[in-house]
């Protein structure tokens, strides 16, 4: 399928107000476009689309823009967390803004948890290994990182592991033979005893922070037991990469958001079947103990598996139906490698529908009185 006439691809940027903003230049192979994501103390308030001129846009330029779109928020966010209200007008030109609330978060950290960082993968080495490199750049106190080799038809993976991540000895390697990604993610949790249990896909890039943001809203909050983030798209080079980002995409949005039973109940009558909305599982975290106790995820469901998916949004389903709290922290970050080819994302269209009927008929199938 060839690309649509009003297509543009566009390169992807994440741009921080607290730290020096750089010029924007046309990248190397021609991208004129970009899509910001703009933050402030680490924090998404927005993203914002610009075209890049022939010569570039110079910093002040940019910062200009900026302060065009995101003044408001900008205001909101530092009247909203870093105590009370701006004397006057944040100036975006410069870098002079207040000192970052991510204070407390520093606080935080002085007593982090430990996290147990799960990545499965099938026969895809080079995923991998382009994946691994920011997880292992993680700004976090105390990780571990399990990769689970799933039904491998060769002993790549392995061997990639050997040459290149067995001397870190905070990653170890598992494998699992039997298919399925709640299988793997099961075999993985079996092993696990940090307090936090946090999943990604190997066809990621995290945000150094990644992990930061994702314990604190553990480590605040004891009702919650299950954190999602935000999930933004590495490259955006083809028709069928927007289309992901247009009609089916990852994002849920820069706003914080809690979900449970009680006062945190959306008003939608389809709460919490509709799943889709809390987080997507190459983003997402489990305190460690309730996970255990829910049994884990459910391995009829999920890629691998004939369920093709819905693995991932059995297991919110479940925790927000059993009682607990949900988080949806944006700040929690990673980049996803979109499906570039239309075939590959017929495809994964495809596995999301079934393996959403998989997911609803299993909630159904497990207790018949919530047709009712």
């Amino acid at each position: 399928m060839s690309e649509g006439s009003s297509f543009r691809p566009k390169c992807i940027k994440i741009l921080d107000l607290d730290e020096d903003v750089p010029d924007l230049a046309i990248s190397k192979d021609g991208c004129d476009c970009a899509l910001i994501l703009v933050r402030l103390h680490r924090r998404p308030l927005g993203s914002v689309e610009i075209e890049i001129p022939i010569k570039g846009l110079k910093a002040r330029q940019l910062k200009e823009v900026i302060g065009e779109h995101f003044q408001g928020r900008i205001e909101a966010h530092l009247r909203a967390e870093c105590g009370g209200p701006a004397a006057e007008p944040a100036d975006v030109s410069t870098n002079q803004l207040p000192l970052p609330c991510s204070h407390n978060l520093q606080v935080l950290l002085r007593e982090a948890p430990g996290v147990s960082v799960v990545i499965a993968t099938r026969d895809r080495a080079e995923s991998l290994r382009a994946c691994m490199p920011s997880i292992l750049a993680l700004d976090y106190p105390e990780f571990e990182v399990i990769i689970v080799d799933n039904a491998p038809a060769t002993d790549e993976t392995l061997e990639l592991y050997r040459s290149s991540y067995a001397q870190y000895p905070q990653v170890r390697y598992i494998r699992e033979d039997l298919p399925g990604l709640a299988i793997a993610h099961n075999r993985a949790l079996a092993e696990v005893d940090s307090p936090i249990v946090a999943f990604t896909d190997d066809d990621v890039v995290v945000d150094r922070d990644w992990l930061k943001f994702i314990t604190a809203s553990f480590q605040t909050d004891p009702l919650v037991s299950c954190v999602t983030g935000m999930i933004l798209p590495y490259e955006i080079r083809t028709q069928a990469q927007q289309w992901i980002e247009q009609f089916g995409g990852f994002g849920k949005g820069c706003e914080w958001t809690a979900f449970d039973l009680n006062e945190n109940r959306p008003t939608s009558s389809l709460f919490p079947y509709a799943a889709g909305r809390f987080g997507s599982g190459a983003n997402m975290a489990f305190r460690t103990r309730v996970l255990k106790q829910m049994g884990g995820f459910d391995p009829a469901l999920g890629a691998g598996t004939v369920a093709k998916g819905g693995d991932d949004l059995s297991a919110f389903f479940e925790t927000i139906s059993r009682g607990h709290r949900l988080v949806y922290e944006p700040a929690a970050l990673l980049l996803h490698r979109h499906r570039s080819d239309y075939p590959g994302l017929a495809r994964q269209a495809y596995g999301y529908g079934i393996g959403l009927t998989s997911f609803l008929a299993s909630a159904i199938m497990h207790r018949p009185a919530r047709m009712l």
